[in-house]
């Protein structure tokens, strides 16, 4: 599988990672241990290096599964774990907290779910509006010169927060922003995309798939639990599935899926082969709940699309309804404990 580089580090991702938010058995609805196990090792067999999980997972849960399925095949993985959420007891984030004790007791707590003494990326999971970012810059640098991570990023992070991080952040630079990216989701490539390329930060693309938009799965017919976040039709900010807009996306969704068809790949791939054309993308994090959902994921890697292909795609996304041009309400405890990530 094609291997990347976190911007202008050293370190070296798969394009294609696995998401472990789906695994938490939070938010997402019921996840079988087991089967999330087995996807894992599937997702190992496949070429997939990079998984990437956070203790608000189904409050560690995702991150204990991680490590079990890792113990005695460790070295073939990058394994990345955020901090600095604090939820209750259903995963409902509540708020953040970025000072240097949280995020290295958080950071110990995640080693030990784990089952292991260094994580190869720690991130900031959310802006933290209590903490100047400088300070957190240094808190993050800390946790590399203790031993506990190899290298340090932030997720959720405009370009002007980018930017101060990284100038606080020389002695350990800050390799990897984490946003949100899709077909159906381009803010955050307007607003850091170029920044991140001009710091030479690597991209880690979350919801490639529009967090089961565009995947199949999800159809006018489907009916989700009460406790899956996308119950309401939200999704971060954005009423893709609200009355007024679904019908209309399920019809770009049906046009894409042709476009997929008359290539020979499946809409999951057409999505994350999409969501890589795209510079400085380093990896596309791609949820998984079995073997089946990652591998037909990880096939992603090998499809090429032309021009063609693109202006096709653009066509058919122009009748999309319900994407915005608004950032998420990132760092404010409304916007994550309504919208999960």
């Amino acid at each position: 599988m094609e291997k990347r580089h976190f911007g202008a580090s050293n370190i070296e991702t798969t394009v294609i990672g696995f998401g472990t938010w789906p695994i938490g058995g939070a938010r997402y609805g019921p996840s079988d241990d087991e089967s999330a196990i087995r996807a894992i090792h599937a997702a190992l067999d496949a070429g997939v290096t990079c998984f990437d999980t956070a203790p608000s997972y189904g409050n560690g849960h995702a991150e204990e599964v991680l490590g079990k399925a890792l113990k005695g095949r460790r070295d073939g993985a990058l394994i990345v774990t955020k901090g600095g959420m604090i939820w209750d007891s259903k995963s409902f984030v509540l708020g953040q907290n970025s000072s240097r004790e949280y995020l290295l007791d958080g950071i110990n707590q995640s080693l030990r779910r784990l089952g292991v003494q260094e994580v190869d990326l720690f991130l900031l999971h959310w802006p933290d509006s209590t903490t100047p970012l400088a300070e957190v810059g240094g808190n993050l640098e800390y946790l590399v010169k203790l031993g506990k991570t190899r290298a340090i990023g932030v997720c959720n992070l405009r370009a002007d927060q980018l930017r101060e991080i990284s100038e606080a952040s020389t002695a350990s630079p800050i390799v990897a922003s984490q946003v949100g990216f899709s077909l159906f989701d381009r803010r955050w490539a307007t607003e850091t995309f170029e920044t991140c390329s001009k710091q030479g930060i690597g991209v880690m693309a979350y919801g490639p798939l529009a967090h089961g938009l565009l995947t199949g799965a999800v159809t006018r017919d489907t009916t989700l639990e009460e406790s899956d976040w996308r119950k309401a039709g939200v999704m971060f900010g954005q009423p893709l599935l609200t009355p007024e807009n679904r019908e209309k996306n399920f019809d770009v969704i049906r046009q894409l899926q042709d476009v997929a068809q008359g290539k020979g790949v499946t809409l999951a791939q057409l999505a994350t082969a999409w969501v890589l054309t795209h510079e400085p993308v380093s990896v596309a994090l791609v949820g998984a709940r079995n073997e089946t959902e990652i591998v037909d994921s990880a096939g992603a890697a090998r499809v090429g699309l032309t021009e063609s292909d693109l202006k096709s795609i653009d066509e058919i996304m122009a009748g999309a309804a319900g994407m915005t041009k608004d950032l998420p309400a990132g760092g404010t405890s409304q916007a994550t404990t309504k919208q999960g990530e």
